[in-house]
Protein backbone atom coordinates (compact mmCIF):
# COMPACT_ATOMS: atom_id res chain seq x y z
CA UNK A 1 0.00 0.00 0.00
CA UNK A 2 1.40 3.40 -0.93
CA UNK A 3 1.61 6.37 1.38
CA UNK A 4 -1.02 8.24 -0.62
CA UNK A 5 -3.55 5.39 -0.81
CA UNK A 6 -3.23 4.58 2.87
CA UNK A 7 -4.19 8.10 3.96
CA UNK A 8 -6.88 9.15 1.51
CA UNK A 9 -9.79 9.02 3.99
CA UNK A 10 -7.87 11.21 6.43
CA UNK A 11 -7.01 13.65 3.68
CA UNK A 12 -10.68 14.36 3.11
CA UNK A 13 -11.21 15.02 6.82
CA UNK A 14 -9.02 18.13 6.90
CA UNK A 15 -11.18 19.94 4.35
CA UNK A 16 -13.15 21.34 7.30
CA UNK A 17 -10.34 23.86 7.84
CA UNK A 18 -10.64 25.31 4.35
CA UNK A 19 -13.27 27.84 5.36
CA UNK A 20 -10.79 29.49 7.73
CA UNK A 21 -8.63 30.57 4.79
CA UNK A 22 -10.55 33.28 2.90
CA UNK A 23 -8.33 33.19 -0.18
CA UNK A 24 -10.24 30.10 -1.33
CA UNK A 25 -13.38 32.22 -1.77
CA UNK A 26 -11.85 33.70 -4.91
CA UNK A 27 -8.88 31.52 -5.87
CA UNK A 28 -7.40 28.07 -6.00
CA UNK A 29 -4.32 28.50 -3.85
CA UNK A 30 -1.51 26.03 -4.59
CA UNK A 31 1.45 28.14 -3.51
CA UNK A 32 2.08 27.41 0.17
CA UNK A 33 5.73 26.75 -0.60
CA UNK A 34 6.08 30.47 -1.36
CA UNK A 35 3.71 31.81 1.30
CA UNK A 36 1.22 30.01 3.50
CA UNK A 37 -2.37 31.15 3.09
CA UNK A 38 -3.58 33.58 5.73
CA UNK A 39 -5.85 31.90 8.25
CA UNK A 40 -8.47 33.61 10.38
CA UNK A 41 -6.63 32.58 13.53
CA UNK A 42 -3.52 34.47 12.45
CA UNK A 43 -5.59 37.51 11.52
CA UNK A 44 -7.25 37.46 14.95
CA UNK A 45 -3.90 37.14 16.74
CA UNK A 46 -2.50 40.14 14.85
CA UNK A 47 -5.63 42.10 15.74
CA UNK A 48 -5.06 41.08 19.37
CA UNK A 49 -1.52 42.47 19.21
CA UNK A 50 -2.77 45.75 17.74
CA UNK A 51 -5.43 46.05 20.45
CA UNK A 52 -2.81 45.51 23.16
CA UNK A 53 -0.48 48.02 21.54
CA UNK A 54 -3.29 50.55 21.35
CA UNK A 55 -4.46 50.09 24.93
CA UNK A 56 -1.21 49.49 26.81
CA UNK A 57 1.68 50.68 24.69
CA UNK A 58 5.13 49.70 25.93
CA UNK A 59 3.72 48.54 29.27
CA UNK A 60 2.68 45.33 27.53
CA UNK A 61 6.33 44.31 27.24
CA UNK A 62 6.57 43.55 30.93
CA UNK A 63 4.13 40.68 30.89
CA UNK A 64 2.11 39.94 27.75
CA UNK A 65 4.67 40.47 24.99
CA UNK A 66 7.59 38.97 26.87
CA UNK A 67 5.48 35.92 27.53
CA UNK A 68 4.48 35.73 23.85
CA UNK A 69 8.15 35.40 22.87
CA UNK A 70 8.70 32.65 25.42
CA UNK A 71 5.54 30.90 24.27
CA UNK A 72 6.66 30.99 20.64
CA UNK A 73 10.11 29.58 21.45
CA UNK A 74 8.50 26.72 23.37
CA UNK A 75 5.96 25.97 20.64
CA UNK A 76 8.58 26.03 17.90
CA UNK A 77 10.61 23.66 20.05
CA UNK A 78 7.73 21.21 20.37
CA UNK A 79 7.28 21.12 16.59
CA UNK A 80 10.86 19.82 16.12
CA UNK A 81 11.34 18.06 19.51
CA UNK A 82 13.69 20.65 21.01
CA UNK A 83 13.83 22.33 24.40
CA UNK A 84 12.74 26.01 24.59
CA UNK A 85 16.31 27.03 25.46
CA UNK A 86 17.52 25.50 22.20
CA UNK A 87 15.40 27.92 20.16
CA UNK A 88 16.30 31.45 19.10
CA UNK A 89 14.04 33.84 17.17
CA UNK A 90 15.08 35.86 14.13
CA UNK A 91 13.40 37.91 11.39
CA UNK A 92 14.66 35.80 8.47
CA UNK A 93 16.68 32.73 7.62
CA UNK A 94 19.42 34.99 6.27
CA UNK A 95 19.79 36.75 9.62
CA UNK A 96 19.73 33.52 11.65
CA UNK A 97 22.18 31.81 9.32
CA UNK A 98 24.49 34.83 9.44
CA UNK A 99 24.56 34.64 13.23
CA UNK A 100 25.59 30.99 13.00
CA UNK A 101 28.16 31.63 10.26
CA UNK A 102 29.79 34.39 12.28
CA UNK A 103 30.19 32.18 15.35
CA UNK A 104 32.42 29.51 13.78
CA UNK A 105 36.22 29.45 13.97
CA UNK A 106 37.44 28.65 10.45
CA UNK A 107 41.18 28.86 11.11
CA UNK A 108 41.78 25.11 11.21
CA UNK A 109 38.64 24.18 9.30
CA UNK A 110 38.14 26.61 6.40
CA UNK A 111 35.82 24.38 4.32
CA UNK A 112 32.03 24.65 4.15
CA UNK A 113 30.00 22.07 2.20
CA UNK A 114 26.70 22.94 0.47
CA UNK A 115 24.87 21.42 -2.50
CA UNK A 116 23.89 22.78 -5.90
CA UNK A 117 20.19 22.35 -5.04
CA UNK A 118 20.12 24.40 -1.85
CA UNK A 119 18.40 27.77 -1.81
CA UNK A 120 21.13 30.30 -2.68
CA UNK A 121 20.88 32.05 0.69
CA UNK A 122 22.78 29.08 2.09
CA UNK A 123 25.76 29.51 -0.20
CA UNK A 124 25.71 33.32 -0.09
CA UNK A 125 26.69 33.31 3.59
CA UNK A 126 30.04 31.78 2.80
CA UNK A 127 30.63 33.21 -0.66
CA UNK A 128 30.63 36.57 1.12
CA UNK A 129 33.45 35.26 3.31
CA UNK A 130 35.73 34.20 0.47
CA UNK A 131 38.14 37.04 1.23
CA UNK A 132 38.55 35.53 4.69
CA UNK A 133 39.82 32.28 3.21
CA UNK A 134 36.59 30.29 3.48
CA UNK A 135 36.47 27.49 0.90
CA UNK A 136 32.95 26.82 -0.30
CA UNK A 137 32.48 23.36 -1.81
CA UNK A 138 29.30 22.88 -3.86
CA UNK A 139 28.31 19.23 -4.26
CA UNK A 140 26.59 18.73 -7.60
CA UNK A 141 23.38 16.85 -8.32
CA UNK A 142 23.41 14.15 -11.00
CA UNK A 143 19.74 14.66 -11.88
CA UNK A 144 18.71 18.10 -10.54
CA UNK A 145 16.32 16.30 -8.22
CA UNK A 146 18.50 15.27 -5.29
CA UNK A 147 22.10 14.91 -4.16
CA UNK A 148 23.40 11.51 -3.05
CA UNK A 149 24.43 11.58 0.60
CA UNK A 150 27.49 9.57 -0.46
CA UNK A 151 28.61 12.52 -2.60
CA UNK A 152 28.24 14.87 0.37
CA UNK A 153 30.17 12.44 2.56
CA UNK A 154 33.00 12.26 0.04
CA UNK A 155 33.35 16.04 0.14
CA UNK A 156 33.74 16.16 3.93
CA UNK A 157 37.20 15.92 5.45
CA UNK A 158 39.09 17.01 8.55
CA UNK A 159 39.30 20.57 7.20
CA UNK A 160 35.50 20.89 7.04
CA UNK A 161 33.83 23.17 9.56
CA UNK A 162 30.23 22.87 8.40
CA UNK A 163 27.92 20.86 6.20
CA UNK A 164 24.99 23.14 5.42
CA UNK A 165 22.17 21.83 3.27
CA UNK A 166 18.41 21.46 2.89
CA UNK A 167 15.93 19.02 4.36
CA UNK A 168 13.68 19.51 1.32
CA UNK A 169 15.16 20.82 -1.91
CA UNK A 170 13.26 23.85 -3.16
CA UNK A 171 14.25 22.92 -6.71
CA UNK A 172 12.45 19.57 -6.74
CA UNK A 173 10.65 18.95 -3.45
CA UNK A 174 12.84 15.90 -2.79
CA UNK A 175 13.37 15.04 0.87
CA UNK A 176 16.97 14.59 1.95
CA UNK A 177 18.02 12.08 4.62
CA UNK A 178 19.38 14.61 7.10
CA UNK A 179 20.20 11.93 9.65
CA UNK A 180 22.72 10.44 7.23
CA UNK A 181 24.01 13.90 6.33
CA UNK A 182 24.62 14.64 10.02
CA UNK A 183 26.45 11.35 10.44
CA UNK A 184 28.67 12.15 7.45
CA UNK A 185 29.55 15.54 8.94
CA UNK A 186 30.19 14.18 12.42
CA UNK A 187 32.47 11.43 11.07
CA UNK A 188 35.05 14.17 10.45
CA UNK A 189 34.21 16.41 13.39
CA UNK A 190 32.20 18.91 11.32
CA UNK A 191 28.89 20.46 12.33
CA UNK A 192 25.66 19.86 10.41
CA UNK A 193 23.32 22.80 9.81
CA UNK A 194 19.99 22.16 8.07
CA UNK A 195 17.80 24.63 6.21
CA UNK A 196 14.35 23.22 6.94
CA UNK A 197 12.30 26.17 5.71
CA UNK A 198 10.76 23.92 3.07
CA UNK A 199 9.93 21.07 5.45
CA UNK A 200 8.95 22.05 8.99
CA UNK A 201 5.16 22.10 9.18
CA UNK A 202 4.49 19.74 6.27
CA UNK A 203 6.86 16.90 7.22
CA UNK A 204 7.59 15.56 10.72
CA UNK A 205 10.99 16.77 11.96
CA UNK A 206 12.76 15.43 15.05
CA UNK A 207 16.07 17.18 15.59
CA UNK A 208 17.16 14.74 18.28
CA UNK A 209 16.56 11.68 16.15
CA UNK A 210 18.23 13.33 13.16
CA UNK A 211 21.25 14.30 15.23
CA UNK A 212 21.70 17.65 13.49
CA UNK A 213 23.57 20.43 15.27
CA UNK A 214 21.41 23.29 14.03
CA UNK A 215 18.21 23.66 12.03
CA UNK A 216 16.38 26.70 10.71
CA UNK A 217 12.74 27.17 9.70
CA UNK A 218 9.97 29.70 10.13
CA UNK A 219 6.54 31.07 9.50
CA UNK A 220 6.59 32.08 5.85
CA UNK A 221 5.56 28.75 4.36
CA UNK A 222 4.24 25.61 6.02
CA UNK A 223 3.92 27.06 9.53
CA UNK A 224 1.36 29.63 8.33
CA UNK A 225 2.89 32.58 10.15
CA UNK A 226 3.77 34.82 7.24
CA UNK A 227 7.03 36.75 6.73
CA UNK A 228 9.21 38.23 9.44
CA UNK A 229 9.62 35.38 11.94
CA UNK A 230 11.89 32.32 11.88
CA UNK A 231 13.62 30.15 14.42
CA UNK A 232 17.06 28.70 14.89
CA UNK A 233 17.38 25.40 16.72
CA UNK A 234 20.86 24.69 18.03
CA UNK A 235 21.76 21.73 20.16
CA UNK A 236 22.50 22.95 23.69
CA UNK A 237 26.02 21.51 23.85
CA UNK A 238 26.90 23.16 20.53
CA UNK A 239 25.40 26.55 21.39
CA UNK A 240 27.41 26.76 24.59
CA UNK A 241 30.66 26.46 22.64
CA UNK A 242 29.91 28.95 19.86
CA UNK A 243 30.17 32.67 20.50
CA UNK A 244 28.56 34.97 17.94
CA UNK A 245 30.65 37.69 16.32
CA UNK A 246 27.52 39.73 15.63
CA UNK A 247 25.40 40.70 18.60
CA UNK A 248 22.22 42.40 19.69
CA UNK A 249 20.61 43.16 23.00
CA UNK A 250 18.16 40.25 22.89
CA UNK A 251 21.13 37.88 22.82
CA UNK A 252 22.42 39.21 26.13
CA UNK A 253 21.97 37.49 29.48
CA UNK A 254 22.10 40.88 31.25
CA UNK A 255 19.81 42.51 28.72
CA UNK A 256 18.59 45.29 30.99
CA UNK A 257 21.95 46.18 32.49
CA UNK A 258 22.51 48.44 29.48
CA UNK A 259 26.26 48.16 30.01
CA UNK A 260 28.28 49.15 26.91
CA UNK A 261 31.45 47.69 28.49
CA UNK A 262 30.27 44.10 28.98
CA UNK A 263 29.05 41.48 26.52
CA UNK A 264 27.32 38.64 28.35
CA UNK A 265 25.67 36.20 25.97
CA UNK A 266 22.85 33.94 27.08
CA UNK A 267 24.04 30.46 28.01
CA UNK A 268 21.63 28.86 25.53
CA UNK A 269 20.64 29.33 21.90
CA UNK A 270 19.10 32.70 22.63
CA UNK A 271 22.65 34.07 22.37
CA UNK A 272 22.08 34.10 18.60
CA UNK A 273 19.14 36.52 18.87
CA UNK A 274 19.79 40.10 17.78
CA UNK A 275 17.32 43.01 17.85
CA UNK A 276 13.75 43.42 19.03
CA UNK A 277 11.49 40.86 17.31
CA UNK A 278 8.58 41.97 15.15
CA UNK A 279 5.66 41.37 17.47
CA UNK A 280 3.10 41.50 14.67
CA UNK A 281 4.93 38.61 12.99
CA UNK A 282 5.21 36.78 16.33
CA UNK A 283 1.46 37.03 16.85
CA UNK A 284 0.68 35.96 13.29
CA UNK A 285 2.85 32.90 13.85
CA UNK A 286 1.17 32.06 17.14
CA UNK A 287 -2.12 31.99 15.26
CA UNK A 288 -0.72 29.86 12.45
CA UNK A 289 0.72 27.37 14.89
CA UNK A 290 -2.75 26.74 16.26
CA UNK A 291 -3.58 24.92 13.03
CA UNK A 292 -0.34 22.94 12.98
CA UNK A 293 -0.65 21.87 16.61
CA UNK A 294 -4.37 21.08 16.42
CA UNK A 295 -4.03 18.89 13.36
CA UNK A 296 -0.56 17.49 14.05
CA UNK A 297 2.26 17.32 11.54
CA UNK A 298 1.87 13.55 10.91
CA UNK A 299 -1.76 14.09 9.85
CA UNK A 300 -0.71 17.07 7.72
CA UNK A 301 1.94 14.92 6.08
CA UNK A 302 -0.64 12.23 5.37
CA UNK A 303 -3.04 14.70 3.80
CA UNK A 304 -0.48 16.53 1.68
CA UNK A 305 1.03 13.23 0.51
CA UNK A 306 -2.35 12.13 -0.78
CA UNK A 307 -2.95 15.46 -2.50
CA UNK A 308 0.55 15.48 -3.94
CA UNK A 309 0.27 12.01 -5.44
CA UNK A 310 -3.14 12.89 -6.85
CA UNK A 311 -1.73 16.04 -8.49
CA UNK A 312 1.23 14.14 -9.93
CA UNK A 313 -1.06 11.47 -11.39
CA UNK A 314 -3.34 14.07 -12.96
CA UNK A 315 -0.42 16.01 -14.43
CA UNK A 316 1.06 12.85 -15.93
CA UNK A 317 -2.31 11.88 -17.40
CA UNK A 318 -2.47 15.33 -19.01
CA UNK A 319 0.89 14.76 -20.70
CA UNK A 320 3.20 16.58 -18.30
CA UNK A 321 6.39 15.07 -16.87
CA UNK A 322 6.84 16.28 -13.28
CA UNK A 323 10.39 16.75 -11.97
CA UNK A 324 10.06 14.78 -8.74
CA UNK A 325 11.80 12.14 -6.66
CA UNK A 326 11.25 8.61 -7.97
CA UNK A 327 10.19 7.25 -4.57
CA UNK A 328 6.89 8.70 -3.26
CA UNK A 329 8.25 8.48 0.30
CA UNK A 330 10.93 10.99 -0.68
CA UNK A 331 8.47 13.48 -2.15
CA UNK A 332 7.28 16.51 -0.24
CA UNK A 333 4.26 18.64 -1.18
CA UNK A 334 6.20 20.43 -3.92
CA UNK A 335 5.40 19.44 -7.49
CA UNK A 336 7.59 20.85 -10.26
CA UNK A 337 6.17 20.86 -13.79
CA UNK A 338 8.65 21.63 -16.62
CA UNK A 339 7.36 24.39 -18.87
CA UNK A 340 9.03 26.37 -21.67
CA UNK A 341 7.99 29.73 -20.18
CA UNK A 342 7.13 29.23 -16.50
CA UNK A 343 6.39 32.89 -15.82
CA UNK A 344 3.87 33.00 -18.68
CA UNK A 345 2.30 29.76 -17.43
CA UNK A 346 1.91 31.25 -13.95
CA UNK A 347 0.19 34.28 -15.49
CA UNK A 348 -2.07 31.96 -17.47
CA UNK A 349 -2.99 30.11 -14.28
CA UNK A 350 -3.59 33.38 -12.42
CA UNK A 351 -5.99 34.51 -15.16
CA UNK A 352 -8.01 31.43 -14.22
CA UNK A 353 -7.83 32.29 -10.49
CA UNK A 354 -5.22 29.61 -9.79
CA UNK A 355 -2.21 30.77 -7.79
CA UNK A 356 1.09 28.92 -8.31
CA UNK A 357 4.69 30.04 -8.71
CA UNK A 358 7.58 29.69 -11.14
CA UNK A 359 11.15 28.58 -10.66
CA UNK A 360 13.80 28.13 -13.38
CA UNK A 361 12.26 25.94 -16.10
CA UNK A 362 9.26 24.93 -13.98
CA UNK A 363 5.85 25.83 -12.67
CA UNK A 364 5.71 24.96 -8.98
CA UNK A 365 2.58 23.75 -7.21
CA UNK A 366 2.49 23.11 -3.46
CA UNK A 367 -0.74 21.68 -2.02
CA UNK A 368 -1.35 21.78 1.73
CA UNK A 369 -3.96 20.42 4.13
CA UNK A 370 -6.50 23.07 3.14
CA UNK A 371 -6.49 22.02 -0.50
CA UNK A 372 -8.92 19.65 -2.22
CA UNK A 373 -8.69 17.27 -5.15
CA UNK A 374 -10.87 19.73 -7.04
CA UNK A 375 -8.00 22.22 -6.81
CA UNK A 376 -5.73 19.71 -8.52
CA UNK A 377 -8.33 19.14 -11.23
CA UNK A 378 -8.69 22.84 -11.97
CA UNK A 379 -4.93 23.46 -11.96
CA UNK A 380 -4.23 20.55 -14.30
CA UNK A 381 -6.99 21.46 -16.71
CA UNK A 382 -5.98 25.12 -16.79
CA UNK A 383 -2.30 24.36 -17.38
CA UNK A 384 -3.15 21.85 -20.08
CA UNK A 385 -5.35 24.44 -21.79
CA UNK A 386 -2.46 26.87 -22.21
CA UNK A 387 -1.64 27.16 -25.92
CA UNK A 388 1.44 25.13 -26.96
CA UNK A 389 2.19 23.88 -23.45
Amino acid sequence: MTLASSVQPRALGLARYRGEFPIFKTSVYLNTCSLGALGERSRRKVAEFLDIWQSRGAAAWYDVWWEALSDLRARYGRIVNAAPGEIALAPSISVALSAVAESVDYRRRPKVIVTALDFPTVAYQWLAKGREGIELVVVESPDRISVPVEAIAQAVDDRTALVVTSHVYFTSGAIQDIKRVAAAAHAHGALCVIDAYQSVGQIPVDVRDAGVDALLAGGLKWLLGGPGIVFLYMRESVAQHLEPAIAGWFGQREQFAFDPRALTFHDDTRRFELGTPSLAAVYAQLGGLEYIEEIGVPAIRATTAALTEDLIARMRAAGFRPTIAADPEQRSAIVMIPMPDPAESVRHLAAGAIIADSRPGHVRFSPFFYNLQDDNVRATERLAAQPAH
